[in-house]
């Protein structure tokens, strides 16, 4: 498995997934659509520590500079 996230789209990820997780836990968003953001974010957060995320290959995208290539 090919890294193909920078370090500024993991950043922003992890940034999301906090907000996701800050939202859940203090009861602002709840329901479906809580329980949605936390999946989300879960996958985030995973996504952001292995530098790797599976829709960027159909894609063809990948955040990484050239010299971390």
């Amino acid at each position: 498995m090919l890294k193909n996230m920078g370090p500024t789209d993991k950043i922003i990820r992890v940034a999301i997934a906090i907000m996701f997780g800050i939202l859940y836990f203090t009861d602002t968003i709840t329901g479906t659509l809580g329980v949605i953001l936390l999946v989300l974010a879960i996958i985030f957060l995973l996504t952001s520590f292995i530098s790797y995320c599976p829709m960027y290959n159909p894609l063809k995208i990948s955040t990484l500079r050239k010299k971390d290539k």
